[in-house]
């Protein structure tokens, strides 16, 4: 087959992206897999994604078949449904879905998941069904729903598919393999080292402004990331701590963002909280110049490619355990892994009051970037997709 000598080779190979989710919509999933589509276009790949998101529109527009447009150097095909909160679902979508990919005719079909993702399984349905070598990669956590999807996928043929499985993360990984019984690899998230790295920025506790540590998030405000969680948790440390001693700046927007405004105005200024809400990453990136530590409390983070910029920033990371963090924070090294938001609560206030602690691991992050940047993470993709060109020779016949 030609497209596996190309793939080898990382050189002009036609891969389809599947995705619900998609820039303008915010979050992990989307950033992650514009950034890869751009990056594998900017190597020379002739990238497609296939999304259910729609671009930004006036809300009267009427729904459209697919139309392509250039974004990063992919060509985006948005097939697109118009449904209230512009979910990013289109039951119309397989026919569509279809024919684009007999017309594309792609080497290999990335598929991204998430818990729910309609779009993206019926991407995956139809790419095996074609025959086309198809790769699916796991961006969330499974935990509570391994029995039943195990379940579901004996019951409907997918254990036999020809698919290349992966997740972002070993711990991601770990559920994955528990309901295909199946070999999952780790796809890990992949970042621009050079952007996100400190540079000769001034280091935050430099600045001299008298508040004692400054935190800062970055998450989709939303209750799966546990955003209300960060004030909780700020309050909490700020408790045992002199006042004015922390102070945490929000960025993000989502459905909680009502409930995390609620919480941080129930404080009445101290501790200190500020909601920026969505920004660019430029704007990020200079934000956490004036940051120490970068907080996370979600419990069900598959990777936590918000910390792993913040990590590469420079800041402390504390983060929750049995996480996809685990991947480039150890504790004490890079930043603190708690077991609870009580005990994340008191990592804070350990921070706080140990200035040394906070000065080393900013310096080692500082001095030593994490290994997740892209041509490491191109290299694995590739892998993932000769690993799919394999699988798809063998003659499986599967009832999905």
């Amino acid at each position: 087959m030609a497209a596996a000598a190309g793939v080898a080779t990382l050189r002009r190979v036609r891969i389809a992206h599947v995705t619900d989710c998609y820039p303008p919509r915010s979050g992990g999933i989307e950033s992650q897999v514009a950034d890869l589509a751009a990056q594998q276009a900017a190597a020379g790949d002739d990238v497609h994604v296939l999304t259910a998101t729609p671009a930004a529109q006036p809300r009267h527009a009427a729904p459209s078949g697919p139309r392509p447009g250039s974004q990063g150097g992919a060509t985006v095909h948005r097939i697109v449904a118009r449904l209230p909160f512009e979910l990013p679902v289109n039951p119309a979508a397989p026919r569509a879905v279809r024919a684009l990919l007999g017309e594309l005719s792609p080497d290999v079909v990335h598929v991204h998941a998430g818990v729910v993702s309609p779009f993206a399984f019926d991407g995956a349905r139809i790419a095996i069904r074609q025959g086309l070598p198809t790769a699916i990669t796991w961006h969330c956590m499974l935990d509570g729903i391994v029995l039943a999807l195990r379940a579901a996928v004996r019951a409907s043929g997918w254990r036999e598919a020809p698919v290349a499985l992966s997740a972002v993360s070993r711990v991601a990984a770990s559920r994955v393999a528990q309901v295909f019984e199946a070999s999952v690899q780790v796809l890990p998230n992949g970042i621009d080292l050079e952007a996100w790295s400190p540079g000769g920025g001034l280091p935050a506790e430099a600045l001299g402004d008298g508040v004692r540590l400054r935190l800062v998030a970055a998450t989709r405000l939303a209750p799966r990331k546990r955003a209300a969680a960060l004030i909780d948790v700020l309050a909490a440390a700020a408790a045992e701590l002199p006042p004015g001693s922390v102070r945490l700046t929000v960025f993000g927007s989502g459905p909680a963002a009502r409930r995390v405004a609620v919480k941080a105005a129930a404080l009445r200024g101290e501790p200190s909280v500020e909601l920026r809400g969505r920004v660019p990453r430029a704007e990020l990136r200079a934000a956490y110049t004036q940051a120490d530590v970068f907080l996370a409390p979600a419990a069900l983070e598959s990777f936590g490619l918000a910390a792993l910029e913040a990590r590469t920033a420079g800041l402390a990371v504390l983060a929750r355990r049995g996480t996809g963090i685990e991947e480039f924070v150890d504790h004490e090294v890079d930043g603190l892994l708690a077991a609870s938001d009580a005990d994340m609560a008191r990592a804070v206030v350990r921070l706080a009051r140990d200035p040394s602690l906070l000065a080393a691991i900013r310096s080692h992050n500082r001095a030593a970037p994490p290994g997740f940047g892209w041509p490491r993470v191109l290299a694995l993709a590739a892998a993932e997709y000769r690993r799919a060109i394999r699988l798809a020779t063998v003659d499986h016949r599967v009832g999905l």
